[in-house]
């Protein structure tokens, strides 16, 4: 009797709350973000948007994945840390997870009828498989879905007829039929249900992803304080040693990481070099003060001063002050590395030269592009051959950029 009582209370608190809560009869799409590092991430989040819009779902904000130095396991970071909530809205519909998994799963994802989709079979870090998706099997997969208690009775494989590409073939209907809603409220995926790089169709979609206020204000706040009076440039500057290695294969991957974004993806634009990926100090340099004289003879009354430095690896500081000194620029960067706040302070520079082949670079571009402020990309277009000159002139030139 005693029992019955408790689970009468349990299930009016459950009503109680998902009663607080529109459900949305059209279902929900969980995925784990669980390719790459930020940049990857956020390509595959607007995939994500566009492919919940299609269905008509409404899309869990998954955290952020993270991995820190010292930790064994990643960290998942809410969504809304990072960015807000209310402008997603504009376009689909959209809720935390952390919201989704305390009010509206209780009664429309209960325990026992949690299933993870994935194209196909998937195998275990253990180089086995249990017949389904391993939808927990390593890291950051298990820690994900344990942050927030979820364990998978079972899996369902939704390959080879249905993808993720829902503005073509009608494949939004060909979902929905396969999967209604009254059947399957919630379709959770082991990875995310997008391509990477992000599908060009999506790339629009950036402009709903707007910084939270503790994010922008701290970009403000450090180019009001930290950076000189007048205009500033942002660069990224790509160049950890992991990049390097990756760099290494450019020559067998045409479209290499988030490359089409300049060369187009199908490399309509031109073939990716080297220094599009890792370019030189001469290049940079070059290509700095290149940019700082066209600005100047652009926007006369508001000359850059400053550039601003994110990077992975080497922020060439000291190399850039010497090499700027008699322009009386400065290159600055942030005291402590911090990769969120680089790229609201790079999405707010008067210009930004970035990495063709880096995802981290695309998503400044992107908003960049959505406010239609002006970027570049190191060594794109290639530059143009002059032909040979005196030593002479050949340095008079060079004082020129």
């Amino acid at each position: 009797m005693k029992n019955s009582i408790i689970l009468v209370i349990l299930s009016a608190v459950v009503l109680q709350k998902v009663q607080a809560f529109d459900v949305d009869e059209h279902g929900y799409i969980l995925y784990c973000p669980c390719m790459g590092r930020f940049g990857n991430q956020a390509d595959h989040f607007l995939g994500a948007f566009g492919f919940a819009h299609g269905l008509n779902r409404t899309l869990v904000l998954p955290p952020w994945v993270e991995y820190r130095k010292g930790e064994a396991k990643s960290i998942q970071v809410p969504f809304d840390a990072y960015f807000q909530v209310e402008p997603l809205l504009e376009y689909h519909k959209v809720i935390t997870m952390e919201t989704f998994m305390e009010n509206i799963a209780p009664s429309v994802w209960p325990t026992e009828e949690r299933t993870s989709f994935c194209y196909m079979e998937r195998m275990g870090l253990d180089g086995k498989t249990d017949g389904g998706c391993n939808a927990k099997s390593g890291n950051p997969f298990g820690p994900f879905w344990d942050t927030f208690d979820v364990d998978f009775v079972k899996s369902e494989f939704f390959g080879p007829k249905l993808n993720y590409d829902v503005y073509h073939h009608d494949m939004a209907s060909k979902w929905n039929e396969r999967y209604p809603a009254e059947e399957w409220p919630v379709i959770a995926f082991t990875g995310a249900p997008a391509s990477f790089p992000i599908q060009l169709e999506n790339r629009e979609l950036h402009k709903y992803l707007k910084w939270s206020t503790t994010v922008s204000d701290a970009a403000r706040d450090f180019i009001k304080n930290s950076l000189p009076k007048g205009a500033f440039m942002g660069i990224h500057l790509r160049n950890g040693i992991d990049w390097v290695r990756a760099c290494d294969h450019i020559k067998d991957s045409p479209n290499l990481f988030s490359s089409p974004q300049c060369l187009g993806y199908r490399n309509e634009k031109g073939l990716l070099t080297l220094d599009m990926c890792l370019p030189s100090k001469d290049v940079i340099i070059r290509q700095i003060k290149r940019q700082i004289k066209n600005h100047k003879e652009s926007h006369k009354s508001n000359e850059i001063k400053s550039v601003f430095v994110a990077s992975d690896g080497n922020h060439m500081i000291h190399d850039l002050n010497e090499a700027l000194k008699r322009m009386d620029v400065v290159a600055v960067r942030l005291p402590e590395n911090n990769p969120h706040l680089d790229l609201a302070i790079l999405g707010m520079s008067n210009h930004f030269i970035g990495n063709c082949v880096s995802s981290y670079s695309a998503f400044v571009k992107r908003e960049r592009d959505a406010k239609g402020f002006p970027s570049s990309f190191w060594a794109f277009p290639a530059e143009k051959h002059l032909p040979k000159t005196t030593k002479a002139s050949s340095a008079a030139a060079h004082e020129e950029l």
